[in-house]
């Protein structure tokens, strides 16, 4: 565990002692916690999830590279008997030419709808979350338990309501409504939809990481003459950073490996790469074996993202799992 440096902050001594005390009781906690996954049992169950989660990608992978007949006729374990390798399907993947776009014009596509799709909901999230973990206004608790009711409303039954508002625009006391709402097609209708889904478990997750911060810590500031805003920016925020990473990777993935979505409101030109692979395999389904080659093409970014933000996802899963 790297040693607690204090945040710098413009409090006085007494306030940057209680930053520090705080933060060392969130890293208590998360010691303990790893030292309970570390446990032999653990272990144990950890290596044969990995393992199971492991043998179909590995049998995926391995057919990405045998001929498109051998994969349509026999399992991917008999490459072992028979180790023939290609690159035909990720050429053909590649090129895609039955299809509208190209899988680079897709991967354009996927990076511009996931990105925004990420952080609007998080920036929202994060200052909704500050406002019922330490704000006092009158019917926070209910409004608090009405946003997280929101999970259980199922997806599939604002889509149509949703596809409908974004085409016609909306009508509020006899004045219509344009912009993203009035527009059908481009990347907004898309940013807004994932947004809507994503924040009522967004709020609900930092609202309870930001929770168990020391009262202390705000309680100093706040005497040391800080602002509501001061104390978000420089003393929530950075603490609450592990758990922001943490659900900006979950974000991140499934908005990149959605399509339900993605074949309600991307269409044409801006369809991300989930809908150019459910199109390569033909409008029967015949190239379905080009999907092998099509889902290691698209991993290729999430991959890149959670490898590159693993510390602060582990971080954020051990500090908010239990109380210190």
């Amino acid at each position: 565990m790297s040693e607690v440096m204090p945040i710098d902050l413009p409090l006085d001594e007494e306030t940057q002692k209680e930053l520090v005390r705080g933060e060392r009781r969130m890293q208590g906690t998360a010691r303990r916690t790893r030292k309970t996954l570390s446990k032999p049992w653990a272990s144990a169950a950890a290596i044969v999830i990995a393992i199971v989660w492991t043998i179909p990608t590995f049998g995926l992978f391995v057919s990405s590279f045998r001929p498109q007949v051998l994969i349509q006729t026999t399992g991917w374990w008999t490459f072992f008997q028979n180790p023939q390798l290609t690159l035909e399907n990720y050429i053909k993947v590649l090129d895609a030419g039955n299809t509208q776009l190209t899988m680079a014009d897709a991967f354009v596509n996927s990076i511009a709808i996931t990105v925004p799709a990420t952080i609007v909901p998080l920036t929202i999230a994060a200052l909704a979350a500050y406002a019922f973990a330490w704000t006092d206004f009158k019917g926070r608790n209910i409004l608090f338990v009405f946003v997280f009711a929101l999970q259980i409303v199922p997806i599939q039954m604002a889509l149509v309501p949703l596809l409908s508002s974004f085409s016609r625009g909306l009508n509020l006391f006899g004045l219509q409504v344009t912009g993203p709402l009035g527009i059908a097609g481009g990347y907004a209708q898309v940013w807004i939809a994932h947004s809507m889904f994503a924040l009522p478990l967004a709020i609900y997750l930092l609202h309870n990481f930001m929770a168990e911060i020391p009262s202390e810590i705000i309680e100093a500031a706040r005497v040391d003459g800080a602002s509501r805003g001061q104390v978000f920016f420089r003393i929530v925020l950075p603490l609450t950073m592990p758990a922001i990473a943490s659900f900006a990777i979950f974000q991140f993935l499934w908005v990149w490996n959605d399509l339900l979505v993605a074949l309600i409101f991307a269409d044409g030109e801006v369809a991300p790469i989930t809908k150019l692979l459910a199109e390569i395999t033909g409008s029967r389904g015949n190239d379905w074996a080009l999907l092998t080659a099509g889902a290691f093409v698209a991993i290729l970014v999430p991959l890149i993202v959670f490898f590159s933000l693993q510390r602060y996802f582990v971080r954020g899963l051990l500090a908010g799992s239990t109380k210190g």
